[in-house]
């Protein structure tokens, strides 16, 4: 796969190490360091596959991880006396993470309160669906929607000529694909994008254009309340009557 692509909306190792530590229901300051590795590895293994365009920083935390896994694995060293503390290869991880914490959440209220100001109409008008100014064309966590892509390759069928099969689709096909998909007013879902039937090689295409059209901002992808990732056009058509059209799954 030649393509390669390079995009502004991933964020950064800190956020995929919440974001796993979230997942997984564990606690901050308790890190399960190797099964957290292990997962941090999978990510960047499934990004390289997809020929992204990794920041140093993402490659820097791997290492960074590993050598904290090798430093647990090593026996405790005989302590002098009772009330001296083992130092905790955790800890300094640990400090950045809780900074990094507050720093995000810090930043999310100061966003959410110049929303506030978005949210108010004259009385009589309500907003339609893509009309708000400044909405982001990514409301989902790109490491939640990079979960539900390996979700659909783990039941991907076997790819024995991933080669030959990568190449009859092009990012510019699905790109295509996609528009068309979202050409009425419907949503649609993120797994309804792909076809069950597709190999694995047709699933990272898929998923290269999706992110495209998002950088483009052609695409709008929302998460709702019960997880569900639905995929808008940025610019929705409307029916007859002015308004936007029913969901589509």
């Amino acid at each position: 796969m030649n393509y390669k692509i390079k995009l502004d909306i991933f964020e950064g190792p800190l956020d995929l190490l919440l974001h796993l530590i979230k997942k997984n229901e564990v606690d901050i300051y308790d890190i399960p360091i190797s099964v957290i590795t292990a997962q941090y590895l999978e990510y960047i293994e499934l990004l390289k596959e997809m020929n992204l365009n990794l920041a140093g920083e993402f490659l820097l935390m791997a290492a960074t991880l590993v050598h904290i896994k090798s430093r647990m694995l090593l026996p405790v060293p005989e302590l002098a006396g009772e009330d001296e503390d083992v130092e905790d290869p955790r800890e300094e991880l640990i400090r950045r993470l809780l900074e990094y914490q507050r720093y995000k959440e810090a930043s999310e209220e100061l966003a959410g309160r110049v929303m506030l100001g978005r949210d108010v109409f004259l009385r009589g008008h309500l907003p339609e669906h893509g009309e708000l100014q400044g909405e982001r064309p990514l409301e989902v966590s790109i490491f939640a929607l990079v979960d539900s892509l390996k979700e659909i390759l783990k039941k991907a069928p076997e790819d024995t000529v991933l080669e030959l099969v990568a190449d009859r689709f092009t990012v510019a096909d699905k790109i295509n694909y996609i528009l068309d998909k979202l050409g009425g007013p419907e949503s649609v879902t993120f797994k309804g994008l792909f076809s069950q039937q597709a190999p694995r090689g047709e699933i990272i295409v898929t998923f290269l254009a999706l992110l495209e059209l998002v950088k483009l901002l052609l695409v709008k992808i929302h998460q709702t309340d019960d997880g569900t990732i639905r995929l808008y056009s940025h610019e929705p058509q409307e029916d007859g009557n002015g308004q936007c059209g029913t969901i589509m799954e």
